[in-house]
């Protein structure tokens, strides 16, 4: 369980309230405006931003005031965060250790979940050197490698064209299931909400709205869902 009580987000006259339970496990979407909030609300729960007032919780744990490094999740950015000097394999192995001083068992991690996401054979290669749904690949490997419980996901594949996009959501999907991950993903595009999130959470009016199941709010939205799909 992820937990935001009473959070309060800041920043010059800018303000986001967070009042929400998100279960674990499963794919949650986060909806909402542009400018409404959502990556700084993710930067948030990453650790990278701090919070006015309110309390995060994991699992029980509280991690409001825990530096990113030491909450349990991991976060994915729009700009993948490749080195462009090291190979696709080196950037994976950066989950595990910054100086890529990798045990052999950690390798044979490495390759595992190159092999997961479908970079087999490409471990030599350069960000350069390979498509941009590759490089989405290799940031997505590198995530899961951390064996995180929690991964964050702001919007990281918004630069891909539908049908590489639709690649890999159904790829998130399914090493999400497969590795018992919980996700929180911002996404714009509605489309990529009904795909594959479990639940979805619209920010509407400087607060987020209750978690609803994404079928059954897409069939049945509420004002502030109808007022963000015009």
């Amino acid at each position: 369980m992820l937990t935001l009580e009473d959070i309060i987000l800041a920043q010059g006259d800018f303000t986001l309230r967070a009042e929400v339970d998100l279960p674990s496990g499963g794919i949650t979407a986060l909806m909402g405006a542009s400018g409404s909030g959502k990556s700084t609300l993710l930067a948030a729960i990453a650790g990278f931003l701090p919070v006015a007032s309110g309390r995060m919780t994991i699992a029980g744990v509280d991690v409001t005031d825990l530096p990113p490094g030491d909450r349990p999740l991991s976060i994915l950015f729009q700009d993948q965060n490749l080195f462009p000097h090291l190979t696709i394999a080196q950037n994976v192995g950066l989950g595990l250790r910054p100086d890529l001083r990798l045990t052999s068992e950690q390798g044979t991690a490495r390759d595992a979940v190159l092999n997961k996401v479908g970079l087999a054979g490409l471990g030599g290669r350069r960000p350069a050197e390979v498509s941009g749904g590759q490089q989405s690949r290799a940031a997505l490997a590198r995530a899961l490698l951390r064996g995180r419980p929690w991964l964050l996901l702001d919007e990281p594949f918004s630069a891909l064209g539908p049908a590489l996009r639709r690649e890999m959501l159904t790829l998130l999907r399914d090493t999400a299931r497969d590795e018992g991950q919980s996700v929180l993903m911002v996404t714009h595009a509605p489309e990529d909400a009904i795909a594959v999130a479990d639940r979805t959470i619209l920010i509407s009016d400087g607060a987020l709205e209750p978690p609803m199941a994404t079928v059954d709010l897409f069939a049945d939205p509420t004002p502030a869902l109808r007022a963000y799909l015009g």
